[in-house]
C-alpha cells in the first residue's frame, strides 16, 4: 500500500473548530471557513512546498466550515487548498481550484510569492476578469506550514499603565540592518531587534514601548519589483497569524524568532505593539491576484459594490475586508487573541482603523468591531490604538472611537508644526494639544492618554526633514514626485536640505528640540518616531513605503555630536516625564477655578505674566504662551489637594526675543528652570530664577520650570519630595548618556 493510501484511508471528519491547521500531539485536524464552496481539496507538499504529493478532499462540512482530521500529518507538514465552486465574478464569486490558496490561519509560510501570470484567476493577458484560467498556481505562490505553537516562557506580559507610556515606532530591518556590532545575519531581523544592544539602546533612551510596522506576513506588489523597488512599509498583508519569514535570522523557524525576541524586549523591560492591517489585503481589486480570500469565499470576505463584480475600495488598495461577515469578524478576533496570547504581544495599532469600525450603513463608533473587543477578555485588557481616518465616506473620525481605544492624533501634529513653524493664530490650538485634546476626548469617560500626540511617524516627512526641506523629495518612488502628501507645513529655513551654513543648522537644531520638547511635555501619549532622536534624515522623502534601503536604515555610524546631543535632550526630557506626575495626570484640565479646593488647574499665561483674556486668544499675531499647571490641582476623583510638583513651560515661537514676566505661585518661592531649548542639550540644568523676574525668552525657544517648594522644617511634605524627585532626575541625566551599542 502506498503512503497516499494509507493517509488517505486514515483520513477522519474532525472537527469544525478551531479553524486552520492544528496540531493536537497525535495529528493535524484542518478547518476551512467557505459559505459558497462546493468542495474544499487539502493539498500536501514535500518539504519545501516545491511539488505537491497528495490532494484529499475534506470530509466534512459543518456551519459553513469545511474539515478533515489526518493523523498522518505532523509538525512541518507544508500544505494549501484548492476551492471549488462557481467562477461567477458577475455574481461575486470567483472559485477557481486551479488556484492554490493559502490557509488563513496559517501561522507559518514556506516560500515566497513569484508573479506569474497563473496566479490571476481570470486570463490576466486579456484584461477581463470575467475569463477563465486553468494554470495551476502552485509553484508560485507561498504555502502554509503545521506548527507546533508550544513555546516556554521565561516572563510575564508587560504592563505599564497608559500613562507612563512612551511609544516608540519603527521597522523590525530599519532599526537593526546598519547596526555596526550586530553580526550580518542578524542585521534586519527579530533576533536583531531581540539584541542587547537594541533593548539596551531603548532602555537607555527612556522609551516604554516598541510599535513595530507590520510584521503580519505580506506582499510586494509587482509594480514594484519591476522598478526594483519593494514594498518596505508591509502594508500589503496576506497572512494574518504568521509574521514574516523576510525579517527572520531562520526564516523556517520565523514564529519561533518572534517569540524569543517578544522575551528580550519584555526582559528588558520594553512593551510591543504591532501595526496591524487588517482592513484590506494583497488580492486588490477584480484584477488582482487570487492567492487567499477571494479564491475561498469572494463574497464573503470583501465588501462588494451593488455591482458584485466590483469591490468596494475605502481603502485606496483596491478592496476592503467584510468585518460585517460573523466569521470574517472572528478571523480578525483569532488573529488579535492570537498575537496577544500566543505570541505575548502587548497591543495593536491598527491601519485605517475607521473601515473596522464602519457597518454598510457608515461608521459607527460602537460598530461590532469595536464593541467585539470591548468585551472580549484578552483584547480589552492589552492596548488598542486605532488611525481614525481612511478615504471612504466619513473617513474622519479622529475622538469618535469607543471607550478604552487610544487614537493616533493627527490635529495635535499639524498645530505644533503650524505653531513652531510661526504661523499665525496657532495659540488656541495649542493650548488644546498640549493638554491632551480635551475637544475631542473627552467624553464617555476617556483619559488624556485615549490622545497618541506625535510630531513625525512613518508616513510622512521625519523630524529632521521637517527642518530641512519645504517640498517633498519622493524621485526614488518612481512616480516623478506625484505620490505622498504636499501639506507638511514644514520650512527648511533658507536652504532646501543639507547645508553648512550654521545658523542654518542651528535654527534647524533649536527647532528640532522645540517640538520634542512640547510633544514630551504635553498631557496625552507621545509617539517618537525612531531615529528622530538623533535627526535621521530620509533625504527628504514623504512617503518611503518602497525604500528598503540606505533611505529608511538607521545610519547608526553616521551620528553625529549633534545627534548624540539630541538623543541626550530626549533622554533628559523622558526623566523629567517619568518624575512629574503632573504632566501623566489621568484627568482633563478645565483651567477652572475649583472653590472647594482653592486651585485652577492650568492657567495661561501672556509675557507679562497675567492670564490671556480673549482678546489674547484672538490675537492672529500672538505667538508667545505661558502654561501654568498648578501641582495642587486634583489628582483623581477624589475631592482633595493634589502635592505634585507646579510646572510652568512657556513657548515662545516669535523669531525675536519675548520679555516673559515670571509670575507667583502658590506652595513656592521661586522657579528653577530645567530646560531651555535655545541651548544644546537643553541648557545648564537647575538654574534659578524668581519670582517677577523678567526672563529673556530666546527666538523660537521652551523653557521648562518647576517650582521650588517652601521648606518645611520637619518631615518633607509631599510636594517637597516630588521636586526632589525632578532634581535628581536631572541630576542624573547629565551624568549618564544614551547607550548606542558601538561606543
Amino acid at each position: 500500500m502506498s503512503p497516499s493510501s494509507v493517509r488517505r484511508s486514515r483520513l477522519s471528519e474532525g472537527l469544525p473548530y478551531p479553524l486552520g491547521a492544528t496540531w493536537d500531539g497525535l495529528g493535524v485536524n484542518f478547518a476551512l471557513f467557505s459559505a459558497n464552496a462546493t468542495k474544499v481539496e487539502l493539498c500536501l507538499f514535500e518539504e519545501g512546498g516545491q511539488r505537491e504529493i497528495e490532494r484529499i478532499t475534506l470530509p466534512e462540512y459543518t456551519d459553513e466550515v469545511w474539515h478533515g482530521y489526518l493523523p498522518d500529518a505532523r509538525p512541518g507538514t507544508v500544505y494549501g487548498y484548492r476551492v471549488h465552486g462557481p467562477y461567477e465574478p458577475l455574481a461575486g464569486h470567483r472559485f477557481n481550484p486551479s488556484k492554490l490558496l493559502i490557509d488563513p490561519y496559517a501561522k507559518q509560510m514556506i516560500g515566497h510569492i513569484e508573479w506569474n501570470p497563473a496566479l490571476f484567476g481570470y486570463q490576466v493577458e486579456t484584461g477581463d476578469d470575467t475569463t477563465f484560467d486553468e494554470r495551476d498556481s502552485a509553484p508560485y505562490t507561498m504555502k502554509a506550514g503545521v506548527i507546533d505553537t508550544a513555546f516556554t516562557w521565561s516572563n510575564g506580559r508587560r504592563h505599564i499603565p497608559w500613562e507612563n507610556t512612551i511609544v516608540y515606532e519603527a521597522h523590525v530591518r530599519g532599526l537593526t540592518k546598519r547596526h555596526p556590532t550586530l553580526p550580518e545575519p542578524l542585521r534586519g531581523t527579530y533576533a536583531g531587534l531581540a539584541s542587547a544592544e537594541i533593548t539596551g539602546y531603548l532602555g537607555s533612551l527612556g522609551v516604554s514601548t516598541v510599535e513595530l510596522l507590520p510584521v503580519h506576513t505580506f506582499v510586494d506588489d509587482s509594480h514594484l519589483l519591476d522598478k526594483g523597488l519593494k514594498n518596505y512599509w508591509g502594508y500589503n498583508t496576506i497572512g494574518f497569524f504568521a509574521p514574516a519569514r523576510r525579517y527572520a535570522a531562520n526564516p523556517d523557524f520565523a514564529f519561533a524568532e518572534f517569540k524569543e525576541m517578544v522575551a528580550h524586549l519584555h526582559d528588558a523591560g520594553l512593551e510591543l505593539i504591532l501595526d496591524v492591517v487588517y482592513n484590506h489585503t494583497a488580492e486588490g481589486n477584480e484584477l488582482g491576484p487570487t492567492l487567499c480570500f477571494k479564491g475561498i469565499d469572494n463574497a464573503s470576505y470583501y465588501r462588494l459594490a451593488p455591482d458584485p463584480r466590483h469591490y468596494i475600495n475605502d481603502t485606496g488598495t483596491g478592496n476592503t475586508v467584510n468585518l460585517s461577515n460573523s466569521r470574517v469578524l472572528q478571523l480578525v478576533m483569532d488573529s488579535l487573541r492570537y498575537w496577544a496570547n500566543d505570541m505575548r504581544v502587548d497591543g495593536f495599532r491598527f491601519d485605517l482603523a475607521t473601515i473596522l469600525a464602519r457597518e454598510p450603513h457608515g461608521f459607527h463608533e460602537d460598530g461590532r468591531f469595536l464593541d467585539a473587543c470591548r468585551q472580549d477578555p484578552v483584547l480589552s485588557q492589552v492596548k488598542l490604538i486605532a488611525e481614525p481616518w481612511d478615504i471612504g465616506p466619513g473617513g474622519y473620525q479622529v475622538g469618535r472611537f469607543s471607550p478604552g481605544w487610544a487614537e493616533w492624533n493627527d490635529r495635535y501634529r499639524d498645530t505644533v508644526r503650524a505653531y513652531w513653524r510661526g504661523d499665525e493664530g496657532k495659540l488656541p490650538d495649542l493650548a488644546a494639544r498640549l493638554t491632551a485634546s480635551a475637544d475631542l476626548f473627552a467624553k464617555r469617560g476617556r483619559k488624556p492618554w485615549a490622545s497618541i500626540n506625535f510630531v513625525a511617524a512613518h508616513d510622512g516627512f521625519t523630524l529632521n526633514d521637517l527642518v530641512s526641506y519645504d517640498d517633498k523629495h519622493n524621485d526614488a518612488n518612481g512616480e516623478e514626485n506625484r505620490d505622498g502628501h504636499s501639506h507638511n507645513l514644514s520650512s527648511n529655513y533658507g536652504v532646501e536640505g543639507p547645508t553648512d551654513d550654521p545658523e542654518i543648522c542651528a535654527t534647524r537644531s533649536v527647532q528640532m528640540r522645540n517640538m520634542l520638547a512640547t510633544l514630551l511635555l504635553s498631557r496625552g501619549t507621545p509617539m517618537l518616531l525612531g531615529g528622530d532622536e538623533f535627526a535621521r534624515t530620509q533625504g527628504g522623502n514623504n512617503n518611503a513605503y518602497c525604500q528598503d534601503n540606505e533611505i529608511t536604515w538607521f545610519d547608526w555610524e553616521g551620528i553625529g555630536p549633534e545627534g548624540r546631543a539630541q538623543a541626550e535632550f530626549v533622554r533628559k526630557l523622558l526623566m523629567i516625564r517619568r518624575a512629574l506626575p503632573m504632566l501623566r495626570r489621568g484627568r482633563f484640565l478645565t483651567g477652572a477655578y475649583d472653590e472647594e479646593i482653592g486651585v485652577k488647574d492650568v492657567a495661561w499665561l501672556t509675557p507679562a505674566g497675567n492670564e490671556m483674556t480673549p482678546e489674547n486668544w484672538e490675537d492672529t499675531n500672538g505667538r508667545c504662551l505661558g502654561v501654568l499647571l498648578d501641582g495642587r490641582a486634583q489628582e483623581t476623583g477624589i475631592r482633595r489637594v493634589g502635592d505634585d510638583s507646579t510646572l510652568l513651560i512657556v513657548l515662545n515661537a516669535h523669531n525675536e526675543v519675548v520679555p516673559f514676566k515670571l509670575p507667583p505661585a502658590m506652595g513656592g518661592n521661586r522657579w528653577i528652570r530645567l530646560i531651555d531649548t535655545s541651548e544644546p542639550e537643553g541648557g545648564e540644568p537647575l538654574a534659578l530664577r524668581d519670582f517677577g523676574q523678567v526672563c529673556e525668552v530666546s527666538g523660537r525657544s521652551l523653557l521648562l520650570f518647576v517650582l521650588q517648594p517652601e521648606r518645611t522644617p520637619q518631615r518633607a511634605t509631599a510636594a517637597e519630595r516630588s521636586f526632589q524627585r525632578v532634581v535628581q532626575a536631572v541630576e542624573e541625566a547629565t551624568l549618564k548618556a544614551v547607550k548606542f551599542g558601538f561606543d
